[in-house]
């Protein structure tokens, strides 16, 4: 089999992409450069950049050229690696690697961390309003700040991440457990792959929930995955110590359920997430092939 065609594009994809936030992130000569350094450490840091490839692959589903839509890829990035950074502090999941490398609080120290963390969220949302966007499509970029804010907020990666410490030494029930887990990682990949399609005023409500709930279970997918291969991955491929969530007595899918049923678990979801992209083709103007290539990769990953 050969390579798959949203893949023989993603090199050129993520050049942009990489030269956009590079340009963003680069000090003011004369100025205390701590910050910014610490902000270039742990946005570059071997991320997958999965996030952004959703937003891509949602932009050649409707029909939108990519470059459209580099502002809306670099903010989700720059919301996820900003929680990373708060997630690694001691107060939260106290972790001393992130992809291999110390974490940003143990690289600097944990004032800059949180800074960092400050400072890119607001990076984000700056990207965003700044954009040439705003101009020939204001109404869009209004809904794509929404849709991330909506994203990251109490009822989003921040409540679940609430959550996710609420539940330490706890054996919830799955509902619970899903729920949290929808908020904690899943909202902001749904935001992925919302945010190009709001940009589109003629979507019905109907292409547009069928979309969400593509990424509602593509998120929980790739969640439930990420829990095993806490459990079953190699140190040196997911770049941190394997059962760490065990030692911290987390709340995770096979811990709770069993490594079996959480693999049923994401063949199912993986499924959903299919039917629930059908239900919305018929409306997309462009191709889907790298949302669905995306599915696959998100919930069979082994890193």
């Amino acid at each position: 089999m050969g390579t798959h065609v949203f893949a023989t594009r993603l090199a050129g994809y993520l050049d942009v992409f990489e030269a956009q936030l590079k340009n963003r992130l680069v000090a003011t000569p004369g100025t205390d450069t701590q910050l910014k350094e610490a902000m270039h450490y742990s946005v570059f840091n071997g991320g997958k950049r999965l996030r952004p490839l959703l937003v891509f692959a949602a932009a050649e589903a409707i029909g939108l050229e990519t470059q459209n839509v580099l502002a809306p890829a670099c903010a989700v990035e720059l919301i996820h690696c900003y929680s990373l950074v708060h997630d690694d502090l001691p107060a939260m999941d106290d972790d001393d690697l992130r992809r291999g490398r110390p974490t940003t609080h143990l690289a600097f120290d944990e004032a800059t961390a949180i800074l960092v963390g400050d400072a890119l969220q607001a990076l984000a949302y700056q990207l965003l309003a700044e954009d040439a966007l705003s101009q020939t499509h204001p109404a869009g970029v209004l809904r794509m700040l929404q849709e991330l804010t909506d994203a990251c907020g109490a009822d989003g990666m921040a409540g679940g991440q609430a959550w996710d410490l609420q539940l330490e030494k706890q054996q919830p029930d799955q509902r619970t457990l899903e729920h949290m887990f929808a908020m904690k990682t899943g909202a902001l990949i749904r935001a992925s792959v919302l945010m190009p399609c709001l940009l589109v005023d003629d979507l019905s409500a109907e292409a547009l929930q069928a979309l969400r709930d593509f990424g509602d279970h593509v998120g929980l997918a790739f969640q439930i995955r990420d829990d095993l291969l806490d459990v079953e991955g190699e140190a040196e491929v997911i770049g941190k110590p394997i059962g760490s969530d065990a030692a911290k007595q987390k709340a995770t899918w096979p811990g709770l359920f069993g490594l079996d049923a959480a693999k049923h678990r994401i063949v199912e979801l993986h499924d959903q997430a299919m039917a629930s992209l059908n239900l919305a083709k018929p409306e997309l103007k462009g191709d889907t092939a790298g949302l669905e290539w995306l599915a696959d990769q998100l919930t069979q990953r082994d890193h």
